[in-house]
């Protein structure tokens, strides 16, 4: 027989109640902000205390760390099925937050998820929004992953030249151009909604980043960004699907797609007569 079944009854209730006085004291000394579901992953995993998830739920609305939420009402939207492969679909989308709570500047977290299997595939730190900053984390996600088939971003000028009846240009951005040298599709979408398995992401990791950088003491992106491939594989390992198939869609890069020359500026220029160019109010001779 064990030694939990020669405990007296008594004694049983005096062990439930000193691991519940210590998840308390925990709770309130190193995750008051948490919600119940991170909560218990922390104890569990960082202080081995065996208490289930529904205790630790009740505990906290007893304590008045966390109150249940109301329902909202639903709305319904118009259901796109999930693609059939990973790599056929990547959701892309750049998430402006306090991430390091005032420990340091707010800045921006770039965000690829794969809509097959809602899987995060690339991820980084910047400080804002910028063509040069897409063209990075694009190389990244190029050189690990391979070509996806389509990008789905929003409307933002990164993605999608937003000047009605443009005169000039070729009708596609920077992002755009090279997207298109690399045989990628790039859809924009008409509303957050329609892309929501990114902006899903994004909420969830306002919450649960942002606690783990706290944790950890992370207060610089560069050591965010160091972090990140591990908070990657845990965060796919709870979340993530498995796709419809199993085939991959991603594409090798070929021979002739160099990334140092497809994702940079270009601009087009005429030659005159002269053979010379003007760029930048500045005239260059050929």
């Amino acid at each position: 027989m064990s030694d939990l079944l020669r405990m007296s009854q008594r004694e049983l209730n005096r062990l439930a109640v000193a691991l519940r006085v210590q998840v308390c004291q925990l709770l309130h000394t190193r995750y008051p902000d948490f919600g119940p579901t991170l909560a218990h992953e922390k104890r569990c995993a960082a202080h081995g205390l065996s208490l289930g998830l529904e205790s630790v739920r009740q505990l906290m609305i007893r304590e008045g760390l966390w109150q249940p939420r109301r329902a909202r009402k639903a709305v319904i939207h118009q259901l796109r099925e999930r693609r059939a492969r990973c790599g056929e679909l990547i959701q892309i989308d750049g998430s402006p937050h306090d991430w390091f709570e005032g420990r340091a500047e707010k800045c921006v977290l770039l965000v690829m998820v794969d809509d097959a299997a809602s899987r995060l595939m690339q991820m980084r730190f910047v400080e804002a929004e910028t063509t040069f900053n897409y063209f990075a984390v694009g190389r990244s996600y190029l050189s690990e992953h391979g070509k996806p088939l389509a990008f789905y971003s929003d409307k933002f000028s990164v993605f999608r030249v937003n000047i009605p009846n443009a005169l000039t240009g070729t009708g596609l951005t920077q992002f755009g151009r090279a997207m298109k040298e690399l045989s990628i599709e790039l859809i924009c979408a008409h509303s957050p909604q329609a892309k929501g398995r990114v902006e899903r992401a994004n909420q969830t990791l306002q919450d649960r980043l942002v606690k783990e950088l706290r944790l950890r003491a992370i207060s610089s992106m560069p050591e965010a960004n160091a972090y990140l491939p591990q908070f990657i594989q845990e965060d796919n390992s709870h979340f993530a699907i498995e796709p419809r198939s199993a085939e991959d869609a991603h594409r090798p890069l070929q021979p002739t797609e160099d990334l140092n020359r497809i994702l940079v500026l270009c601009e087009r220029r005429v030659l005159s007569k002269n053979l010379t160019i003007s760029y930048n109010n500045v005239i260059y001779q050929i």
